[in-house]
């Protein structure tokens, strides 16, 4: 198939989800973008039952291909995907994300007008009512607030809702696999990008809702993880640039956590407040728990050698 014919290929990583595939690719039948101008590769990242049932019935309606491979994590399966795909430019989202009718067509002028660029969209919580999937979404606007100053300055984007022109994918050799979590691989990835000095534009008007259901166990569980990608991601920076592992200033921080008083009524302020904190604590745990984990593993290395 000739890439120039074909604008985007949509890939989605998934592992274990079947309901939230199911509802993810329901959604893409809902696109007003032409079908003959789009695909979209299916990753099972090594679910413990095959996917294929959930893909099968949407192939009616889609030119999908599905991909099974061991689990290696997500940035392995967007790599897989991306490899697969035919598209001029690779548009990522997840398995647990619902993109809006006009998400394509809207990436489409994005590109019209920044065609190099990293166009990156804007994520809504499908799940107000859960105020732990709420404080997940303020803290993402509060990122976009902080890295993403204009639209012609943005350095980072979320992997649920960006998309690329594939040939400078391929030269970045896309996504480090050494991130086995669904945490800092897009930071990174965003990272060697900007470093490229290739363009990132910020097109809000690109939207995904993302639907993830949180509890406080889970809440606590993902940033945790946050933090132990946060760590590999400065440590892969610090070894790329030859530098030392820096992180944010302090009044990032502090402005982080009084993010919610300014953006939500002040009853639903505090609680998302108190959970921004309670998030924090679970990075930090998961930054040292991670570097801890790392020391140990050299030392046991070492001494093997």
């Amino acid at each position: 198939m000739n890439p120039e014919n074909l604008p985007f290929s949509i890939v989605i990583p998934t592992y274990n989800r079947p309901e939230r595939l199911r509802h993810c690719l329901q959604s893409l039948t809902d696109l007003t973008y032409p079908r003959d101008r789009f695909e979209v590769v299916v990753v099972d990242d090594g679910s413990d039952s095959s996917l294929e049932p959930v893909v099968q019935p949407f192939q009616r309606d889609l030119q999908l291909h599905f991909l099974r491979q061991p689990n290696g994590g997500p940035a392995s399966a967007r790599n897989t995907g991306a490899i697969a795909a035919h598209g001029r430019y690779i548009a990522f989202t997840d398995d647990d994300c619902q993109p809006t009718h006009t998400w394509l067509a809207a990436l489409e002028r994005a590109f019209e007008s920044n065609p190099a660029a990293l166009v990156g969209g804007k994520t809504l919580n499908a799940l107000p009512h859960n105020v732990y999937s709420t404080a997940s979404q303020v803290l993402l606007d509060y990122l976009y607030g902080f890295y993403n100053p204009t639209p012609e300055t943005a350095t980072f984007f979320a992997s649920n809702n960006f998309a690329v022109p594939r040939r400078h994918y391929l030269e970045l050799q896309g996504f480090d696999t050494s991130f086995p979590l669904a945490a800092g691989e897009d930071r990174e990835f965003c990272d060697r990008w900007h470093a490229h000095r290739w363009p990132m534009h910020y097109a809000p008007e690109v939207q995904v809702r993302h639907a993830h259901e949180l509890t406080l166990q889970s809440f606590w569980r993902q940033h945790f993880n946050y933090g132990r990608g946060a760590f590999c991601f400065h440590q892969v920076r610090a070894h790329r640039t030859a530098g030392a592992i820096k992180v944010e200033p302090f009044s990032f921080y502090w402005q982080l956590l009084t993010y919610p008083l300014r953006q939500l009524p002040l009853h639903r302020a505090i609680a998302v407040a108190s959970l921004m904190f309670v998030s924090q604590v679970a990075n930090v745990a998961g930054f040292f728990g991670e570097r801890s984990g790392q020391r140990r593993q050299t030392r046991f290395t070492t001494s093997q050698t």
